[in-house]
């Protein structure tokens, strides 16, 4: 018979880490436990968390929805299948446990030469908002640690500030060295957004993600249209759950690319589908963690790297809590690696 309980795990930053949406110094999760009462020391993990003003989940009575699915876990396959639409986290924690369930608690749920140690996935090194003097620091450190794709955090301190960083990134590491993405998190108006694209895309930036708030279609689809640098959808994505929504929203918006982060939009199962709809409509795609422990990185990264997609992902986080678990994953001259000796500590 199956068994299933949960625990709440709150991760601290190392340092604080700010968004347009303000600073962040922890990041409530929980772990879903799954097992066979016949054999109880076989137990498979997933990870349920939310970002506060971003996960659509961020609203009361999440936790009470954990223990509920936890005592009613013979339902199991009403909630895999509609019973958590409006709980997306959630959805990734319980469909990522049942995986580690079915593999017997090893945390190898998508076997492959990521997790035999042969291959790696190529990763964005984060630079995390703040003044331009910590801006700074990070940047020299992700260099120094072999990233040769970067990607900024804007919108919080002085537009000025921002441009003056990426000349003096510019100055020392062309676009053929470094490659730059920016991610907005919607701080820019509609009405000023193109005159700072324009500005920007003097920098050879590789795209922007969400350079204006979710939930304006029409202003996204003509900044799409006559934005001289590539443009990625992350949160507008968020929320949006029937397939025939997201069918309207790529073919209205017509983003160059989307961004795909599994526990805000319905985990693996809802991320697929994405992806399926934008390889239809011949829109790329990557993948990004959303700020997870070690436990839903570990998942996202080896789905992800089933996917075969070559561009850097956003797999990059697994070092910024203090109070992280310890995995076997590993981060290496701008690569996510899997070491097959490395041990989980849980």
């Amino acid at each position: 018979m199956l068994k299933a309980d949960y625990q709440y795990y709150p991760l601290k930053f190392k340092r604080v880490s700010g968004t347009s949406r303000g600073v962040l110094t922890q990041k409530d999760s929980w772990f879903i436990r799954i097992w066979d009462d016949k054999n109880p020391d076989v137990k498979g993990i997933g990870e349920c968390s939310i970002i506060p003003g971003l996960s659509s989940d961020d609203k009361p009575g999440y936790e009470n929805k954990i223990k509920e699915i936890c005592e009613s876990i013979d339902d199991y396959w009403y909630y895999l299948e509609d019973g958590l639409t409006e709980w997306p986290s959630i959805y990734f924690g319980l469909e990522t446990a049942f995986l580690d369930f079915q593999a017997k608690g090893s945390k190898v749920l998508f076997p492959s030469d990521f997790t035999n140690g042969k291959a790696q996935i190529p990763i964005n090194g984060l630079v995390w908002m703040g003044d331009s003097g910590y801006m700074k620091e990070q940047i020299q450190q992700k260099l120094e640690d072999g990233f040769d794709c970067l990607k900024l955090k804007i919108g919080a301190i002085d537009f000025k500030e921002e441009i003056n960083l990426l000349q003096s990134i510019r100055k020392d590491f062309g676009s053929d060295k470094i490659e730059l993405r920016v991610d907005a998190n919607g701080a820019f108006s509609p009405v000023d957004a193109l005159n700072k694209l324009k500005v920007l895309s003097e920098f050879q930036i590789h795209s922007i993600e969400q350079p204006i708030k979710a939930g304006q279609w029409k202003e996204m689809a003509d900044l799409c249209l006559a934005s001289p640098m590539p443009i990625a959808l992350d949160e507008e994505l968020i929320g949006v759950h029937a397939q025939s929504l997201k069918k309207e929203l790529l073919d209205a918006i017509k983003p160059q690319y989307i961004i795909l982060k599994p526990s805000l939009l319905g985990g693996i199962k809802g991320s697929q589908e994405w992806i399926d709809l934008a390889e239809e409509r011949n829109i790329p795609w990557w993948v990004t963690s959303a700020l997870e422990s070690n436990i839903g990185l570990n998942a996202i990264a080896q789905w992800t790297y089933t996917l075969n997609n070559s561009m850097p992902q956003g797999l990059g986080t697994g070092q910024i809590y203090s109070n992280n678990i310890v995995s076997p994953l590993f981060m290496h001259k701008g690569f996510l690696a899997y070491d097959i000796c490395g041990k989980w500590e849980i």
